[in-house]
């Protein structure tokens, strides 16, 4: 009796998977030849995730070779055809540490693992509403949200970190921050997390969480500003973190946080959606929206980080702006200099890559999965 049992359970098991990927057809790897060939770089290419609309279970991941030039889409399906529907739904955060390959799937509420250098499962770490990830002596950091999602302004549930050993993928250790907590990152053994509330709407969170890695407790949460979201630190040990505002009539700014003596230090005063840092250049670019006008204003800034000079708010420098409607994705080539941007276009259909020159010109384009996002690249 208990082996037939067994046998339905498992019979019943199989027919779901299959109608998994009958609900969720694969989406077949194509190969686009876009750029010059670069046989001796020491970053060898860069995978890029496709976050896919959420509930659509269409997170995707993408290849460019800097070896061939060719740029391969959906690459995950093809290397593990065995993995039931694809990477899941909304690729929220991408990262390369050491041999592996780190792809957080936020509605999907897992980790997961791959080679880096074949983009082959490894393995999964299941933790709930998952949003950004971080590294720092062997171990891997992953924001989480903690609930369903869920909007309420009364929402009452905490975020965590959750700490994750890098060879055994098990999870270690957990600490509570704030509310809807965000990008990370760690510098002289604290870590640092944007805490946004966003589920909390209007009674946003507006702190940054500070946890001492030796103990894993939370020492300080610093005062900054309401809806915060992108986190990264510089090389002279300050943290610039992005606010959000409310879309009415607090914008959104770059802030920068004194981790010497764990302190709000200064803004930009600069609309800000996405950034990143290279030497000593912030690359920006905001998309910001307001209720009140119900209009949208595009910038793309450059920024020079130790007089907080903005060098120009337009770093694309030919008539590629004007073919971008949905600005998303970012990410600078460290030793080239290249800059890539994403186009969402209306999320719905597949987004496109815009390879520029370091004087912002455009090098290539392509056609990329839904909703382009995440960026890592590859070394030798």
């Amino acid at each position: 009796m208990k082996q037939t049992i067994k046998l339905i359970i498992l019979s019943l098991t199989i027919a779901t998977i299959y109608s998994c990927r009958g609900d969720y057809p694969v989406i077949t790897p194509t190969e686009t030849p876009v750029g010059d060939t670069v046989p001796n770089s020491e970053i060898i290419g860069f995978y890029l995730l496709n976050e896919g609309n959420m509930g659509s279970n269409k997170a995707t991941l993408d290849y460019y070779n800097y070896t061939t030039g060719i740029y391969t889409k959906n690459i995950y399906a093809a290397t593990n055809p065995n993995i039931v529907s694809e990477l899941g739904d909304v690729g929220n955060d991408l990262k390369i540490y050491g041999s592996k390959l780190y792809a957080v799937i936020n509605c999907s509420n897992l980790v997961e693992i791959m080679d880096a250098h074949t983009a082959k499962h490894l393995g999964s770490v299941e933790i709930p509403n998952c949003r950004y990830i971080t590294f720092h002596n062997g171990k891997a950091y992953v924001s989480s949200y903690a609930g369903p999602v869920q909007a309420n302004p009364n929402h009452d549930q905490l975020g965590y970190v959750a700490e994750i050993d890098t060879t055994t993928f098990q999870i270690l250790r957990t600490v509570t921050v704030g509310y809807q907590p965000e990008e990370l990152t760690v510098v002289n053994e604290k870590l640092y997390v944007a805490n946004s509330g966003g589920y909390r709407y209007p009674n946003y969170d507006k702190t940054v969480s500070v946890i001492d890695i030796a103990t894993f407790k939370e020492i300080k949460q610093i005062p900054v500003a309401i809806n915060l979201h992108r986190l990264k630190a510089d090389n002279n040990g300050n943290v610039y973190v992005s606010g959000r505002g409310d879309y009415y009539t607090t914008p959104s700014n770059l802030y920068i946080i004194n981790t010497k003596i764990d302190t709000l230090k200064d803004s930009l005063n600069i609309p800000v959606s996405n950034f990143c840092i290279v030497g000593d250049s912030a690359y920006i670019y905001s998309t910001e929206w307001n209720w009140n006008t119900g209009e949208t204003a595009i910038t793309y800034a450059l920024v020079k980080l130790s007089n907080k000079e903005i060098i120009t708010r337009h770093f694309i420098t030919d008539d590629t702006e004007q073919q971008i409607k949905t600005p998303y994705g970012l990410a600078v080539n460290p030793l080239t200099r290249e800059i890539f941007i994403t186009d969402v276009k209306n999320h719905v259909i597949p987004g496109s890559l815009y390879c520029l020159s370091p004087d912002g010109k455009l090098k290539w384009s392509v056609t990329t999965g839904d909703i382009p996002a995440h960026f890592a690249f590859l070394y030798k």
